[in-house]
């Protein structure tokens, strides 16, 4: 394999029109007709028929025929079992983390008053019912469920429906369900790609519906949580998978190098870019992409996702900035000497890796912090996942009676600017009573 495995190398300030278009997704975000006449398709079926429009897609997806689309909970235990041990440690290493990461940032119910007499409460509750998707297909991410389910969990919700595709055997794969197991899921079924989305927004025989849907997907997954998001309310936006590091001289090319492959061999769309301050630190990460790449089992995803949508670039630090907060990555790694900063300067990135011999790994999985991030520079507006994603929050609202008679003159000037004078009757009757005839300042 020869070197320069990524697309191209340069200065940021040169970039070819045709890459700045990579950069900013433009290839990327071009959905294939494919995709969205077939999730279109899936969608309609699912909401009309149910359960047999479920089983008409996995039968022609050729997956095997089972008798329940829910797996018992027996199948599930039976699955946590049978996973190492050393795997499952590693994983409730990774549960108790999220958990006390998102039980510390819960949002908590607030009460404030603004004047003598006048209570505001904003009160937290948990979302009734909640839909995860627990990707498969080519690969399980048990990670993922416990991301997902673990918040939902913080956060109060009574009941989770986790929706997996089945493997070979007609269930999800075992760490899956061991997966979901150990977080704590109410239901599983084993239902996967658009129709799992469509059946947990609309309800089927089978599957509830839900009143909110979390968790990462194929291109299938992602169109039919976008032509649903109008009908149940979903997470952050979430395409391929991207990095962006900064780094300086005193970061280690082959660590730079590690970390782009990282990112590259989740899928042949995933976005890996480094930018580094010289021609020299740049040639020396590409020759550790080299090598990194001879012996990767993914080497085949990894080069097509570099080629397509990966790269070296040299620029000065105060122009690495500027480029990360208009890209507004999933991962952002600053592999520098002083990133404190810098870290304060970034303020769109899905989550920050801070430090030279940093790896955005350890926040894929233990750190407690959400995998679950916003992509294709959705992070200048939306957020990771977290317990606030599965809440709703409800204002209380409490004026005593001297409140009522100081306020309900302004509310009557306000409202007959607006023309409302039904609203600042109700402000009227409200300060001084049905039966008195008087005006809130002469009461008062």
């Amino acid at each position: 394999m020869t070197t320069p495995v990524l697309r191209w190398t340069g200065a940021l300030r040169d970039l070819a029109q045709k890459d700045r278009a990579i950069l900013e997704r433009r290839l990327l975000r071009q959905t294939s007709d494919l995709v969205r006449l077939t999730t279109a398709g899936i969608i309609t079926d699912v909401s009309q028929r149910g359960d047999a429009a479920l089983r008409d897609v996995a039968r022609d997806l050729g997956e095997p025929k089972a008798d329940s689309l829910e797996v018992p909970r027996a199948k599930w235990r039976a699955a946590l079992s049978k996973i190492p041990p050393d795997l499952r440690c590693a994983l409730e290493r990774g549960l108790r983390n999220v958990a006390t990461v998102h039980t510390a940032t819960k949002p908590r119910t607030i009460e404030v008053s603004p004047e003598p007499g006048i209570t505001i409460i904003r009160r937290a509750d948990p979302i009734r019912r909640v839909g995860v998707y627990a990707p498969g297909g080519r690969a399980a991410y048990p990670s993922s469920v416990i991301m997902t389910v673990v918040p939902a969990r913080v956060a109060g919700v009574p009941e989770i429906i986790v929706c997996a595709p089945p493997t070979a055997d007609g269930l999800p794969a075992q760490v899956t369900l061991a997966a979901a197991e150990l977080a704590g899921a109410s239901r599983v079924f084993a239902v996967g790609g658009a129709g799992a989305i469509a059946a947990m927004a609309f309800g089927t025989q089978s599957i509830p519906r839900v009143d909110r849907i979390v968790g990462p997907g194929n291109a299938y997954v992602a169109e039919a949580k976008r032509r649903l998001a109008d009908v149940v309310p979903i997470d952050c936006p979430a395409g391929p998978s991207e990095v962006l590091i900064l780094a300086d001289g005193t970061a280690s090319p082959a660590q730079i190098a590690a970390e782009l492959i990282a990112q590259a061999e989740h899928d042949a769309d995933a976005i890996a870019i480094a930018i580094v301050p010289g021609e020299a630190l740049a040639r020396a990460v590409l020759g550790g992409v080299a090598a990194e790449m001879a012996s990767a089992p993914r080497r085949a995803i990894i080069a097509e996702s570099l080629r397509r949508s990966g790269g070296i670039l040299t620029a000065s630090l105060d122009e690495s900035v500027a480029f990360a907060n208009a890209f507004a990555p999933e991962h952002l790694l600053l592999a520098l000497s002083d990133p404190g900063d810098v870290a304060m300067q970034i303020t769109t990135a899905g989550t920050i890796c801070i430090g030279v011999g940093q790896s955005v790994a350890f926040g894929d999985y233990l750190t407690g912090a959400n995998h679950v991030l916003p992509t294709g520079g959705a992070a200048r507006s939306w957020s990771g996942l977290s317990t606030s994603d599965f809440m709703r929050f409800t204002t209380l609202q409490w004026v005593s009676p001297d409140a009522r008679r100081s306020l309900a003159p302004d509310v009557a000037v306000i409202a007959d600017a607006e023309g409302l004078n039904g609203h600042a009757r109700a402000a009227w009757l409200s300060a001084v009573g049905p039966g008195n005839k008087s005006q809130p300042m002469e009461a008062a």
